[in-house]
């Protein structure tokens, strides 16, 4: 199939040549179609997969071909990084004469102010940040006739859905209103059942799945010596370009200072860093300059870098659904990657409801010299879970 076949116009088709994109992913296939159709659709699928141009693409057609008045399409983004990334993408993918900008939180007010001022027909935007300039009487939304909210269970899910609601309630009722997510759980989904109306429901992988090109794997190990086994994988192993995530900002801190101490080039990324911080580390980070990024996950979902070779969960997630989004770093674009879990014994019923969400079991790798213990199997006591082996670094010794 190629894009033509999914009702794309030839000078989007060959925005998508330009780009790289050959032929349509699934989510590509199943949802721009249903969005040139004009109706709602809430769209799953996992990270990776192209769900920005899903509803980029036939959004620019509509408004090629219909409006260029005004601000017509909004799109709210968790997060700073999340936001930049869909506004770099709609600029690659925008015809002549499409213009679309962001309003995040953390960068000064003057630029954004300017291009609001300048005109825009698709706004990018941070919650926070947009509930600011609507109370300022900055911004206006009675022109938008579609709403866009990617990655919702994480907007939802970090506290967003009062503003979320003030927003809806400033745009116009007859507007289209589509859904993007990797993850949805069904809460999360009754929610996004009361914004929408008589939504198309579009699912490109089952939820909770983790690429298939990701190999994944996962560390028993003693609170005390979580550190040390991280420093011994990254001087033993081949990584190449390494996201490590951390629970905490506190956490996250820590890690990145003891990496920089070992000489190891590594930057950090969380909510306590400034704008320019982030734009810079995840820059260093992209162009090489720096091999290892730590992260905590509300920027998880934000990172669109190539080629990232491993992912390293030194925190186990709190939220099953945030292993897929975190792993999602790596093994994209059908590249391999790999995954790793460091998790304490107090961890292991998160290891669990992550295998049961994937519905894949994660190999464990024993080494009782870091305080490994060997996990139980299901329903036994004393035996080792299915998978689990023994590992050795260099001279250590490794039953």
């Amino acid at each position: 199939m190629n894009f033509s076949e999914l009702g794309l116009r030839p000078y989007l088709v060959a925005k998508c040549e330009r780009s790289g994109f050959l032929e349509p992913t699934p989510i590509q296939q199943k949802a721009i179609p249903a969005i040139l159709a004009g109706g709602d659709l809430v769209g799953t699928a996992e990270t990776g997969t192209g769900k920005t141009a899903a509803f980029l693409l036939p959004i620019l057609q509509v408004i090629a071909e219909k409006d260029r008045s005004g601000t017509s399409v909004l799109v709210l983004a968790p997060t700073r990084e999340l936001a930049t990334q869909i506004d770099a993408e709609c600029r690659k993918l925008a015809p002549k004469g499409i213009t679309c900008s962001y309003i995040i939180g953390g960068s000064a007010y003057g630029k954004q102010i300017r291009a609001l001022k300048q005109g825009v027909n698709i706004l990018i935007a941070t919650p926070g940040r947009l509930i600011d300039f609507m109370e300022q009487g900055l911004i206006d939304l009675s022109n938008v006739k579609t709403l866009v909210l990617d990655e919702a269970d994480r907007m939802l899910d970090m506290g967003f859905l009062p503003p979320i609601k003030r927003i809806v309630g400033a745009v116009p009722s007859d507007r289209q209103t589509l859904f993007f997510s990797a993850t949805m759980s069904s809460e999360i989904e009754r929610v996004a059942r009361g914004l929408v109306t008589d939504p198309i429901y579009v699912e490109a992988s089952r939820r909770g799945n983790a690429a298939g090109t990701i190999d994944q794997s996962a560390y028993p190990v003693g609170q005390p010596y979580k550190l040390p086994l991280l420093l011994e994988l990254l001087e033993k192993e081949d990584f190449e370009r390494v996201l490590v995530f951390a629970r905490t900002k506190r956490g996250a801190d820590r890690i990145a200072h003891i990496l920089k101490k070992r000489d190891h080039r590594s930057n950090i990324i969380h909510g306590d860093r400034s704008q320019s911080q982030r734009e810079a580390a995840l820059r260093s980070f992209k162009n090489g300059k720096t091999r290892i990024l730590v992260a905590t996950d509300v920027a998880a979902r934000g990172i669109d870098v190539d080629s990232v070779s491993h992912v390293i969960n030194y925190d186990i997630p709190t939220a099953p659904e945030d292993y897929v989004h975190r792993i999602g770093r790596t093994g994209r674009a059908g590249k391999a990657g790999r995954a790793i879990t460091l998790f304490t014994l107090a961890e292991e019923h998160s290891m669990r409801a992550i295998e049961r969400l994937t519905g894949q079991p994660v190999e464990r790798i024993l080494l009782p010299d870091f305080g490994g213990w060997m996990p139980k199997a299901a329903g036994s006591v004393g035996r080792s879970s299915p998978g689990t082996r023994t590992r050795s670094f260099g001279g250590r010794r490794r039953r």
